[in-house]
C-alpha cells in the first residue's frame, strides 16, 4: 500500500504527535497512544515551571551574561590550576569555593544539590550592588563574590550555577532563572538543578529547596542555560496546569505584563 493508502495509520500518527506537544495541558489515559511512562518523559524533558522559551539575540541582559561568560572563562582556568594543586593556589577565594565543590562531590543526588545550596548561602553576606559596588545591577562571577563576602541574588546564583557544574551536574540539568517576586514588586535571581526529571530551587533566601511546581507568588521571565539567554513565553499552552493552580497572583499577572519589562535587563532589588 501507498503512503496515503491507511487513512487509519496516518490519522493514529498525527494524533501521536499532537499529544507530543500539548500532552502535558491533555487529558490523558491509559487509552490514549502515548503510554503513561512516555508521558512522563516529556514532562521530564520540559524547562522548569513547564513553560516555552525563546532565545534572546540581543538586549541588555544578553550582553550582561555574555560578560560574565567572559569572566567565567577566566576564572575556571584559576579555579582548574587551584584544583590540581592546592598547595600552591594564592586564592584564598578560590580555595574556599573549592571546598564547597569538594563537600558536593562526595554527596550524591538532592544531598550534593542541597550542599551547595546551604554552603553558598552560608558563605556570601546579602549586600546591594549600590552598596558594594556604587551601581544598581552589577553581576559578579563566583571569584569576585568570594574575594568580597558579599553579593546579592544573581551573585549567589552564578556563584551556585558554577558549583553545579564543577560537582559533576551535566549542564543540562542547571537553569539560571530570574523571577518577578509579584508580591515584593522586584525582580530575583535563583538557580534551578534538574534530579529525575524535577526541578529543584536553590534559593539564596531559604536553605529548603522545592520544587519549581511549588513556587508561589513569582513570575518567571527568564532562563539562562546550556541554550544561551531566553525569554519564557507567558501564555504557553505547555506550561503546567499544577502551577498555573498553585500561582493565581501570578497568573493574574501574565497579561498584565508589558513587553519593556520583560525585554530589559533585571534591576535587581537592593533588599536581595
Amino acid at each position: 500500500m501507498g503512503y496515503f493508502g491507511n487513512g487509519q495509520a496516518w490519522r493514529a500518527i498525527v494524533l501521536a504527535w499532537v499529544l507530543v506537544w500539548f500532552g502535558p495541558a491533555a487529558n490523558l489515559n491509559a487509552g490514549t497512544l502515548i503510554s503513561p511512562g512516555a508521558l512522563d518523559s516529556i514532562r521530564k524533558s520540559a524547562e522548569p515551571f513547564g513553560l516555552f522559551a525563546t532565545r534572546l539575540s540581543g538586549g541588555g541582559l544578553l550582553e550582561k551574561w555574555n560578560g560574565v561568560e567572559h569572566k567565567l572563562e577566566d576564572e575556571m582556568v584559576q579555579l582548574a590550576l587551584c584544583d590540581g594543586d592546592r598547595e600552591r593556589c594564592v586564592s584564598p577565594a578560590a580555595l574556599q569555593f573549592l571546598a564547597i565543590v569538594d563537600a558536593a562531590r562526595a554527596r550524591e543526588g538532592r544531598a550534593r544539590f542541597g550542599e551547595i545550596n546551604r554552603a553558598i548561602n552560608l558563605a556570601i553576606k546579602p549586600m546591594s550592588d549600590l552598596a558594594q559596588y556604587g551601581q544598581i545591577d552589577v553581576w559578579s562571577s563566583p571569584l569576585v563574590t568570594f574575594t568580597s563576602g558579599a553579593g546579592d541574588c544573581e551573585d549567589y546564583a552564578i556563584a551556585k550555577m558554577v558549583a553545579l557544574r564543577m560537582a559533576g551536574v551535566s549542564t543540562e540539568d542547571i537553569r539560571l532563572v530570574v523571577l518577578r517576586d509579584v508580591l515584593r514588586g522586584e525582580d530575583h535571581a535563583v538557580v534551578l538543578a534538574r534530579l529525575d526529571g524535577h526541578w529543584l530551587t536553590l534559593d539564596n533566601r531559604r536553605l529548603a529547596m522545592i520544587e519549581d511546581i511549588d513556587v508561589r507568588n513569582h513570575r518567571p521571565l527568564f532562563v539562562i542555560g546550556d541554550s544561551g539567554v531566553m525569554r519564557y513565553d507567558q501564555q504557553s499552552p505547555s506550561a503546567s496546569a499544577a502551577w498555573q493552580a498553585s500561582a493565581p497572583a501570578v497568573a493574574v499577572n501574565l497579561a498584565g505584563a508589558p513587553i519593556s519589562e520583560l525585554a530589559s535587563p533585571i534591576d535587581v532589588a537592593l533588599s536581595n
